[in-house]
């Protein structure tokens, strides 16, 4: 790789805050220059970024994190994805006159999820209190932030809808009846009002932990919920098929749900050691991709050429392909996760990867699996309209509107070695209309069920989607060493893959191999709606250089080239076994930064 980069690399030895928005690194190594933790900062960090990105993440959304516990010598799973609500149920879709969940509106919403996780990680992980993490994110909504160009457009473009559809939007983000404009200060005072009076709540009771359950029951069980639910009772709004519904969570689905903990996945790769999430999420196609790719010689490729992109390519394709055919909530599926990431499975696969880029969707079959297998085969040709593998099914979906947001990272590592790696996302500002009162709305994540039965992805209540948020965080040598990750949908493994193979087998500069071209396959059926699958279509940045791009094209690849430095969020941290801490973050959109000392 060639030694090019757009800012230093942070190091130091106290410790290290990356984020997709600087106010947000910069508040999360606040709280470590005060004394906390990384997870205590990852917390605070989360609400900022709530606060700062409502585009891309909100209180209403969900939070899935990797973590390490120094105190406890171990890597465990954050899962703050919350679950279909009691009333969603194929049947009540389908009378709806649905074939797909839209991808905004009430009946795209599953029960928050991101709050009960930042508390989950506080109370069990963290040493500040309730107050101390909640501070910065009520200053900025109270006090008012910069506006991001993005979110300045992102409002601006949904000004008729929020007018005449959502007026509870118009009222929170178009102040004065139009879109807040670049880089004034924007206030959300609905949503300081609700955290201050959580808060106010909260300390009623004494003890940090206590306080952090009482907040909890107040957003679950007391005044948040009942707003949720009093306000879902009688809204009937837009959603994204442009048509008028009412959604089916209740304030009865938040009382009875939390987040909770979880054992990682890991795969050995080398002297590596990678974790993600269980199935619930698309973490797992990381880890299928690096077993493919020991058996195709990627570790003997340039890293920058057209070898090396087409093999990364192919093998996400058939990663992703089993993602769609197997993935789902392992609480009521039985994934066959472990033949998924199996050796020999692997190396059998691993010949399906020629010198030309396949157009077919290829999940593996399983032995008393095939017919999904055979589904995700004929979703995918449907979705493209046309026949993909053999006897796939042609029927095309309605391309109808697509107001979706997409997501923020978070990575701490702390002078004790605890480390953080969070992907926040949902109930974003497109999603739904904003609550009465509260000051933030719900996510949409239900989007990502079937209305199918048979499903591991068929909607069903109590399931969780198979969401794409997937932090990583790996090992090096048996110890924790690096935290990770990205926002980008589909994207976000994809990218992560990259980076992580770049930073294995050549450059240990991360900032550099942060800043190297991307690329990524849009090959498979997309997890938002309208879910469309774009055969052999892969987007690169035009920094590959003309010559590798033309040699994909060669080999059959449909290659869309994106504008320069527009594709990928990277953020990471490290922590090297002499205690020397490292972080970076994209330049791309100018507002990703790492801090540290």
């Amino acid at each position: 790789m060639a030694a090019f980069t757009t800012r230093p690399e942070i190091t130091g030895t106290f410790g290290v805050a990356t984020s997709t928005h600087w106010l947000a690194s910069s508040v999360g190594f606040g709280l470590l220059e005060k004394g906390g933790n990384a997870f205590d900062a990852a917390v605070a960090m989360g609400f900022v970024l709530q606060v700062v990105e409502p585009h891309l993440n909100g209180p209403g959304g969900e939070v899935p994190a990797i973590v390490y516990s120094a105190k406890e010598d171990k890597v465990k799973v954050l899962c703050g994805q919350g679950s279909a609500p009691q009333g969603a149920t194929i049947a009540k879709y389908r009378d709806e006159g649905l074939d797909l969940i839209p991808g905004s509106g009430l009946l795209a919403t599953v029960i928050p999820g991101a709050f009960d996780g930042w508390m989950l990680m506080l109370r069990d992980q963290g040493t500040m209190s309730l107050r101390e993490v909640l501070e910065p994110a009520i200053y900025y909504a109270r006090q008012g932030h910069p506006v991001l160009e993005r979110v300045s457009l992102a409002i601006e473009s949904l000004g008729e809808l929020f007018e005449q559809e959502w007026p509870t939007s118009a009222e929170t983000w178009m102040p004065g009846g139009k879109a807040p404009a670049t880089g004034r200060l924007f206030r959300n005072p609905a949503l300081a009002d609700t955290w201050e009076r959580l808060l106010t709540e909260a300390e009623t009771v004494s003890g940090r932990e206590a306080q952090i359950d009482k907040a909890r029951d107040a957003f679950y069980r007391g005044f948040i919920a009942e707003a949720i639910g009093g306000y879902l009772k009688d809204a009937c709004v837009m959603d994204g098929t442009g048509e008028r519904r009412k959604g089916v969570l209740s304030a009865d689905d938040l009382a009875g749900w939390h987040a909770h903990w979880e054992e990682p996945l890991t795969l050995d790769y080398g002297d590596w050691a990678v974790c993600k999430t269980a199935p619930w999420s698309q973490g797992p196609v990381l880890l299928q991709s690096l077993q493919l790719l020991k058996h195709a010689g990627i570790a003997d490729m340039p890293l920058m050429g057209a070898d090396f992109i087409h093999t990364v390519i192919e093998a996400m394709k058939l990663s992703y392909a089993d993602r769609e055919a197997y993935y789902g909530d392992p609480d009521f599926f039985d994934i066959p996760m472990e033949r998924l990431l199996s050796d020999d499975y692997a190396a059998g696969r691993s010949k399906l990867i020629t010198g030309a880029a396949s157009l077919e969707q290829r999940p593996g079959v399983l032995p008393g699996l095939e017919h999904l297998a055979r589904a995700a085969i004929d979703r995918a040709g449907a979705s493209a309209g046309v026949s993909v593998g053999a006897d796939a099914g042609e029927p095309t979906m309605a391309h109808l509107s697509n107001r979706r947001g997409d997501t923020v990272h978070v990575d701490v590592i702390d002078r004790w070695g605890n480390m953080v790696s969070a992907t926040p996302s949902g109930g974003w500002l497109q999603s739904s209309p904003i609550i009465p009162g509260l000051g933030f709305a719900l996510n949409s994540r239900a989007q990502m069920f079937w209305l199918d039965e048979g499903l591991p992805t068929s909607l069903a209540p109590g399931h969780r989607p198979r969401t794409t948020l997937t932090p990583s965080l790996a090992l090096r040598d048996g110890r924790p060493h690096l935290a990770f990750g990205t926002p980008g949908g589909d994207q976000q493994d994809q990218w992560q893959l990259i980076f992580f193979l770049r930073l294995v087998h050549g450059q240990q500069n991360m900032q550099e191999v942060i800043d190297a071209p991307l690329f990524h396959s849009e090959h498979f059926t997309g997890s938002f709606y309208p879910r469309v699958a774009n055969p052999g279509r892969m987007m690169i940045e035009p920094s590959a250089g003309a010559e590798v791009i033309a040699e994909l094209r060669g080999r059959g690849h449909d290659v869309n080239v994106s504008e320069p430095w527009a594709i990928g969020r990277l953020t990471a941290a490290a922590r090297d076994a002499d205690g020397l801490l490292r972080a970076a973050a994209t330049p791309r959109l100018m507002q990703a930064y790492a801090v540290g000392r």
